[in-house]
């Protein structure tokens, strides 16, 4: 055997005791990383990810006693909001102390998975491995097995969160060398209505380490749920995650996406639309520089008639960096009405950065709208000159042109906190770019 596969054996810890239906699905799941391993540029989905070097690093187990954080050195990464719903988790392990959850509306739950794990009930046995298919890759794989804490988010029927509810896992240099594998929970029942962040920071900005992780989201009938996700890890870091959210009649679900951090950062983002009338909107931006790598993979399954979806993700890169975007639609032959598209642009402010990109449209119906496009170069040198002419230097200029290319996702996220944070990381990236 291989020193690669032995490393890759060795990167299942044993997984903390949980309720007997678990057992035999983390089971299942190790077995099946043990006999694929993690995905390799052989692999059609994983051609253009440089997942190599993961292959061959011996991975520590997560640690069990996590680095120093406080409240102070959190407050950067909590968009001002200290009365939101806040869970905390520092180097995989949940923070009591710096967590923040006031009342909640009856029957609503946000908290740890793994405490919810320890108490049992329908919940978990309902949702928790039955949205994200085991086997998308051997990061879920892997993430299945092993997976020791994370964020659940419960709102029932007809409820309405008055606050948004933030998930922030901080990373330390406790953290080094470790892979924490961590998986989020989020329902949104019938008729109810919630705002889910998901910030992914460090604390350690020269560490490596491995996160890989995992999001279930379930959007039940006339449900309403805004989902944005952070990533601004260490960019000695490699990230791996899946969302995969499952709509139903009447939902509507909108998702924002930034990445900024890691060495390697690659987000699957999966939505199947089981049911009529159902919407869906996906937004992302992608900032990449020095030797980054930032992989975007969506795919949206229309399995039923007279459903929307509309996608737009932008990236911006510079110096040596590179980005991937993968978007599927697959529209089904009883998906009649389907109103469909898909937009990637990329700005590249270097000679030497590489953008990989490929819009994909499968459909199998004939009364369909689908469009989609994909765009890949430098700033508009009429657009530049019509800057200057207007008085404004030439920095200023490029800077104000690349800053207008973001907006136009970034003024997608409703949330006003959030949206003026993701400005200024934008701005503070722009300040560095020569």
């Amino acid at each position: 055997m291989s020193a690669t596969r032995v490393q890759q054996r060795d990167a299942i810890p044993l997984a903390p005791s949980g309720p007997g239906w678990l057992e035999p699905v983390r089971r299942a799941a190790g077995a099946l990383f043990a006999r694929t391993g993690f995905p390799t540029q052989r692999d059609e989905e994983w051609r253009f990810t440089p997942v190599g070097p993961i292959a061959t690093v011996a991975w520590q187990r997560s640690p069990t006693t996590p680095g120093a954080a406080d409240r102070t050195a959190l407050a950067a990464f909590r968009f001002g909001q200290p009365e939101w719903f806040t869970l905390v988790f520092v180097d995989g392990v949940f923070s009591e102390e710096l967590t923040t959850i006031g009342p909640l509306p009856r029957g609503a739950r946000v908290g740890s998975l793994r405490a919810a794990l320890e108490e049992g009930g329908d919940l978990l046995r309902d949702h928790l491995t039955r949205h994200a298919p085991t086997d998308a890759s051997g990061f879920t794989a892997l993430n299945t097995a092993s997976f020791t804490d994370g964020g659940l988010v419960y709102v029932p029927a007809g409820a309405d969160l008055d606050r948004p509810v933030h998930l922030i896992f901080v990373t330390t240099s406790a953290a080094a060398d470790a892979a924490l594998h961590l998986r989020n929970l989020l329902v949104v029942e019938r008729g109810a209505r919630a705002n889910v962040i998901e910030s992914y920071v460090t604390l350690a900005p020269g560490t490596r380490y491995l996160a890989n992780l995992v999001t279930e989201v379930s959007v039940a009938a006339g449900s309403w749920l805004e989902h944005t996700r952070i990533q601004r890890e260490s960019e000695r870091a490699y990230h791996i995650a899946l969302t995969h959210v499952d709509q139903h009649r009447d939902s509507h679900y909108r998702s924002f996406s930034m990445a900024l951090g890691g060495a390697l950062a690659r987000h699957n983002l999966h939505a199947r639309l089981n049911d009529e009338n159902v919407e869906t909107l996906l937004y992302g931006l992608y900032l990449t520089r020095g030797e980054q790598t930032a992989d975007s993979h969506t795919a949206i399954y229309h399995d039923h008639p007279n459903c929307r979806s509309w996608e737009v993700y932008k990236g911006i890169l510079t110096d040596r960096s590179r980005a991937v975007f993968n978007g599927k639609v697959f529209v089904k032959p009883e998906a009649q009405k389907t109103d469909a598209k898909q937009t990637n642009r990329n700005l590249l402010l270097s000679d030497t950065a590489k953008v990989d990109t490929k819009p994909q449209l499968e459909i199998f119906a004939d009364d369909v709208k689908c469009t989609h496009g994909a765009t890949v170069g430098r700033l508009d040198d009429v657009a530049l000159f019509y800057a200057r002419s207007r008085g404004i230097g030439a920095e200023a200029a490029r800077r104000l042109l690349i800053y207008a290319f973001a907006a136009e996702v970034i003024d997608e996220v409703a949330l006003e906190p959030v949206r003026l944070e993701l400005d200024r990381l934008v701005l503070e990236r722009l300040g560095t770019v020569g």
